[in-house]
């Protein structure tokens, strides 16, 4: 408990005593561009990969001849937009991201760098922190909806060329029996996740003691309190918006 309260103290200042709004552009614009194209091929090749392997893998559970084949897009789009892209690729950023972010401002912490921002009078929290977390909360939810597609065409191709499925039934199955509020599901699980991943990133970057040793072990805590907060995040948020 004494923890999380110095993560919410820790959330409160980076939003107190903030410089003015003309400092933040060009952070979060340096911020966006590192952590959102530095983000997308290994975004690209998971999620093809992965909508390739639901594709194949449902089709082989399709066991009952009274299934249609069309399932097996209808499944691969809901699990796509639903768990997949949100979820399972946000364990996937905060293993690139989100140790990158600890590190860096670990590496900060202990080479006075922070120290020094802070002598100036600067919050340092507020000036090195609230831009990527900000960053995030733009750049994720793109790179959400950009995995939920190639994993529905991922699934596309794997299905076609395993021939387990047609085009015209493939098609169809995204189209059949379509909820749009699942969509605006996995949006706000994609935005609750980017601020859990690049809040608690920082955190530990931020408070990190000692030297090249600690900035490692930051690194590693950022990524595990990460997934935990995603897991334990995921199943609050459909509790609350599915039931």
């Amino acid at each position: 408990m004494k923890l999380f309260g110095r993560y919410i103290l820790f959330l409160q200042q980076m939003i107190t005593q903030r410089e003015p709004f003309k400092v933040y552009v060009k952070l979060v614009t340096d911020e966006c561009y590192k952590i959102g194209v530095g983000s997308v091929f290994i975004f690209v090749l998971v999620s093809t990969f992965m909508g390739a392997v639901t594709a194949v893998q449902t089709a082989y559970n399709l066991i009952s001849p009274f299934i249609p084949d069309y399932v097996i897009s209808l499944v691969t789009r809901d699990m796509a937009i639903l768990e997949l892209a949100p979820t399972v690729m946000g364990i996937v950023f905060a293993g690139k991201v989100g140790s990158n972010l600890a590190s860096e401002l670990g590496t900060m912490r202990i080479t006075e760098q922070v120290d020094a921002i802070e002598v100036m009078g600067i919050n340092s929290v507020s000036y090195l922190v609230l831009p990527k977390v900000i960053a995030s909360l733009i750049v994720y939810p793109l790179l959400v909806i950009l995995a939920a597609g190639l994993m529905i065409y991922g699934g596309y191709v794997a299905g076609i060329l395993s021939e387990v499925i047609t085009k015209e039934e493939y098609v169809y199955g995204l189209r059949a029996d379509f909820l749009e509020f699942n969509v605006t599901f996995g949006l706000i699980k994609s935005v609750v996740f980017a601020f859990l991943i690049s809040s608690i990133s920082s955190f530990w970057g931020f408070y990190t003691q000692g030297g090249a040793l600690e900035v490692g072990q930051a690194s590693t805590k950022a990524v595990t309190t990460s997934c935990i907060a995603i897991l334990t995040a995921d199943y609050l948020l459909a509790q609350l918006l599915l039931t």
